[in-house]
């Protein structure tokens, strides 16, 4: 299924700053709530969440997937989790505390993840990580 908006319910994820729309003539903050992300439920393993690039934030991905599905099992988490940067940067400590207490069986970060957030997650998550790169192909 395809997740549609994902809602935030977090306290540090809060969407890209300095994002904007024109709506009805006038320039608004862009909530960018046409992020969305892919859930598989894979039999007997649970989610697999497959995001495009997680403007939402990837904790809030998750957990609306396992809201609207009703699953609490996360098998795998793919994609962008979009932690690039000095502001996306000061939230990887809370993002992984988060992904420590779900526990996914696979993780496999996009390069929009960013280098910091990405290195961090392959020591947090030994076992679990899976570095991959455009072609790459995941079997779960």
């Amino acid at each position: 299924m395809v997740t549609g908006e994902v809602e935030p319910v977090t306290s540090f994820e809060k969407g890209l700053p300095n994002t904007v729309l024109e709506r009805d003539g006038k320039i608004e903050r862009d909530p960018i709530s046409d992020d969305q992300a892919l859930v598989i439920n894979l039999k007997e393993k649970g989610l697999v969440v497959i995001a495009g690039c997680s403007h939402a934030g990837i904790i809030n991905t998750i957990l609306y997937a396992q809201k609207i599905t009703g699953i609490q099992e996360v098998h795998a988490v793919v994609g962008g989790f979009h932690l690039s940067g000095p502001y996306f940067e000061k939230i990887i400590e809370q993002t992984l505390g988060e992904l420590k207490r779900i526990r996914p069986q696979f993780l496999s970060p996009m390069p929009c993840t960013g280098w910091k957030a990405t290195q961090q997650m392959s020591q947090a998550f030994p076992e679990e990580f899976i570095l991959n790169s455009l072609g790459s192909a995941i079997t779960l």
